[in-house]
């Protein structure tokens, strides 16, 4: 079996605007720019590996009261077209949002300088959440591990270093949620931290009810933390991509849905990967407000 990841070409990054993003992407990038966004889309935003599908199963249980059969009408990847995913002859994520009747909810990965523009020009709302550095950084090797849409992640070190530099798939991390914590009063962004929802969902998941303008009773809201919990999520297919092809996910290297817990990063840094983290944090993340949280 070992002759198989020889043999796999590893799908290699191009930039824009000096973003590693993948080549399709790239090669649909004035499609993407063009964009037309209406006043009333909800933009899920985040940097991978941040809680994306979570929050996505989160905004869907709202937008639906609370009714479970409606959220399995799709597998989560389709509920909400992804901007940024092209992957010929397949319609883009552009298209796909182009198809979809208002009120719309979509999301994307990009950092707010390649957002497409119209998104700020409609005042659209964004749902942003932020996913402390060093758990992001972990799930995103095992996601790159298994993930044969992106390249080859390495080893664990040759990897760290990579994310550190930004070398990644829609770029530096810290770069990333700076940049839309800075915005985040100047537009309607809600900014979220996967720690905290973690920690108290029904407080967090409140919160995204408000910024929605809905308003779900108590036992409505109880059941969403329930069906939106990791277990819940993690055997529900319509949300832990196993319908997915093994040639694009292979589960078998590492699950779509891992641990999904705070604190996991203390299994993989070495102290002194550590002790270098965390000096190169402060550097990168001086003068910024934003405080995290690295274990619960």
């Amino acid at each position: 079996m070992a002759l198989t990841t020889e043999l796999r070409s590893p799908p290699q990054l191009r930039e824009v605007a000096g973003i590693p993003l993948q080549a399709t992407t790239v090669d649909n990038w004035s499609q993407i720019q063009n964009f037309e966004a209406k006043p009333n889309d909800l933009l899920i935003c985040t940097y991978p590996k941040s809680g994306t599908t979570w929050i996505q199963e989160i905004v869907d249980m709202i937008e639906q009261n609370g009714d479970v059969e409606k959220c399995q009408r799709a597998i989560i990847q389709h509920r909400h077209p992804f901007i940024e995913w092209a992957r010929p002859p397949q319609p883009s994520g552009v298209e796909k949002a182009k198809a979809m009747p208002s009120p719309r909810t979509l999301r994307t990965h990009l950092p707010i300088q390649l957002l497409p523009p119209s998104f700020w020009e409609n005042n659209c709302k964004f749902l942003y959440v932020a996913r402390n550095a060093k758990d992001c950084m972990v799930s995103y090797y095992h996601f790159q591990r298994m993930n044969q849409m992106l390249p080859d992640p390495g080893t664990w070190e040759e990897y760290f270093e990579s994310f550190t530099n930004g070398k990644v798939g829609w770029g530096s991390w810290f770069d990333h949620v700076k940049g839309w914590w800075e915005m985040k009063d100047r537009y309607q962004i809600l900014f979220l931290f996967y720690e905290a929802i973690k920690k108290d969902p029904k407080h967090e998941i409140q919160k995204v009810m408000r910024f929605m303008g809905k308003n779900l009773d108590e036992t409505v809201l109880d059941k969403i933390v329930q069906e939106t919990s990791f277990e819940k999520m993690k055997e529900n297919p319509m949300t832990n991509r196993s319908t997915v092809s093994k040639s694009i996910l292979d589960q078998s290297i590492s699950p779509f849905m891992r641990k999904g817990t705070v604190g996991d990063w203390k299994n993989h840094f070495t102290v002194a990967q550590n002790e270098r983290f965390d000096k190169i944090y402060r550097k990168k993340m001086e003068g910024t407000s934003i405080n995290f949280c690295m274990e619960l």
